[in-house]
């Protein structure tokens, strides 16, 4: 679906969209196929779980579930708000992404 998404694990977001709106969290995960993002503490659900062998312990526990990447940005603590991601091609090949707004290398 999304085929150059910025973001990766370990980036700090804000949610832009949704129930969850200005909450920040940090990747965990990254689903590029489906454009998906799995943030800590965003989008939690409670999960009802059955014990699949005996002696296990059944009960309800909350999980983290994925989240459109679409519906968060990139967070700068220069700039301290959801920002977009450009990247600049150096001169020995490698890429670096930046803030669009202050131009901070991340």
């Amino acid at each position: 679906m999304i085929s150059k998404l910025k973001l990766k694990k370990g980036d700090t977001v804000i949610v832009n969209t949704g129930s969850e709106k200005g909450k920040k969290g940090e990747i965990i995960k990254v689903d590029r196929k489906n454009g998906k993002v799995l943030v800590k503490g965003i989008n939690v659900r409670t999960m009802h779980v059955k014990a699949k062998k005996q002696g296990q312990e059944s009960g309800i526990i909350k999980r983290e579930c994925p989240i459109n990447a679409s519906k968060v940005s990139f967070y700068c603590d220069k700039c301290e708000k959801g920002v977009r991601l450009g990247i600049k091609v150096l001169e020995d090949g490698t890429k670096q992404r930046f803030c669009k707004k202050c131009e901070e290398v991340k």
